[in-house]
């Protein structure tokens, strides 16, 4: 019998040479030394403050994580990784402090398989972070999308869990019907509320803040434009960009539209012949274009992030503001970490709860006590 640390290399290759087809590629994506290792001590949260509902609101209050079909619930769907882990806390926190009814608020946490910090410490970091949420954390197994990903003008635009927002409708509990799905660089400064209330006409799908005044012909490549065939998808919409990152989605016509397919079709599609550069947002551009339901642009001030390629400072836009997002390549919490902050980053940094974990002897027992903290087990669910 070979030693068990041999087996642990040698069986998946003989796996893998046995049953070809059931065997996937593994990307590995750059992580600062914040996301590089499993040892929980390296991260290090304050407790939020106990945000507590209104005698106004609805439902019974303090509920309990595995209670998610509740009608009076609010879901947000966001992913929550090692590399984002300080932007998805300060997110998951800006919801709270501005909500009206903060415990009516369902969080649906999607975690990759294979993160350097396992998705059973996530839920432990989550839970010492906010001990009253209401949330479960879903385990994506990236095989399911790593081969259908391309390469991107960034790397970083190839993490498989930037593809999990097109599997909630298989993902979440079937009783969620409707979820407010948010990306992790993302700071709310309004009522939750309001935005999960707005309504979809038609037969929408998705609802999210369009950009018409947008060159929609730069989130695609020449041989795309060339392509009378491909070009026709358009022919009979008026399409404008959109970000994915801030988005209404309603699961049940998701589902019975097969939206899923579609996307992955054009996924498909971009491994045989190049018809983007952007990672996960223009084959939802090609689906939705046209067909978005237009939410007012204060829930969506993208961009924030800078470019790209370069992630430079860049202001917000005119108008109001209910959501901040720090699309591109800059976050915040590593400007504000390089002592570089771009200025509206000074935004982002009221929210943020992460502190340097200093090794104290007074502190040491606190640490094992979190991570000690035991949680429901339908806090965790692997899907299989």
């Amino acid at each position: 019998m070979l030693p068990l640390r041999l087996n642990a290399v040698v069986l998946p290759f003989i796996l893998c040479l046995l049953f070809k087809r059931f065997c996937f590629g593994i990307r590995t994506f750059p992580t600062s030394t914040f996301a590089a290792s499993t040892d929980q001590s390296l991260f290090h949260f304050t407790e939020a403050p106990e945000y507590r509902n209104g005698a106004f609101c609805s439902g019974s209050g303090n509920r309990v994580s595995s209670l998610s079909c509740d009608p009076s619930l609010v879901h947000i769907a966001m992913t929550l990784d090692s590399g984002y882990l300080r932007g998805s806390i300060a997110a998951v926190h800006s919801v709270l402090r501005h909500s009206s009814c903060p415990e009516n608020v369902f969080f649906h946490f999607i975690s990759a398989e294979f993160d350097p910090v396992s998705p059973r410490v996530l839920t432990r970091l989550v839970l010492s972070t906010f001990p009253s949420l209401n949330f479960k954390v879903y385990i994506f197994r990236e095989d399911r999308v790593i081969n259908l990903i391309s390469s991107s003008i960034r790397r970083a635009l190839e993490n498989p869990l930037n593809y999990a927002r097109n599997y909630l409708g298989e993902i979440l509990d079937p009783c969620v019907e409707r979820v407010v799905y948010l990306d992790s660089d993302i700071i709310v400064v309004d009522d939750i509320h309001k935005l999960w209330n707005m309504s979809l006409s038609g037969t929408r799908v998705i609802g999210a803040p369009e950009y018409c005044h947008a060159n929609f012909t730069k989130y695609f490549t020449d041989e795309f434009w060339n392509d009378p065939l491909l070009t026709r998808v358009f022919s009979s919409r008026n399409p404008c960009y959109f970000n994915t990152g801030v988005m209404i989605m309603d699961l049940v016509r998701w589902k019975e539209g097969n939206y899923r397919e579609k996307v992955e079709a054009w996924m498909e599609l971009q491994k045989k012949k190049r018809i983007y550069e952007l990672g996960s947002l223009p084959p939802f551009l090609l689906v939705f274009g046209g067909n978005v339901e237009a939410i007012d642009h204060r829930w969506n001030q993208h961009g924030l992030g800078g470019d790209n390629v370069n992630g430079v400072c860049r202001s917000l836009h005119p108008g109001p503001v209910s959501l901040l997002h720090w699309s591109g390549k800059g976050k915040p919490w590593v400007r504000l970490d390089e002592k570089n902050p771009c200025p509206l980053d000074i935004l982002w940094e009221p929210y943020d709860l992460y502190k340097p974990y200093l090794v104290h002897h007074h502190n040491r027992e606190k640490e094992e006590e979190e991570q000690n903290l035991s949680f429901s087990s339908s806090t965790l669910v692997d899907l299989l």
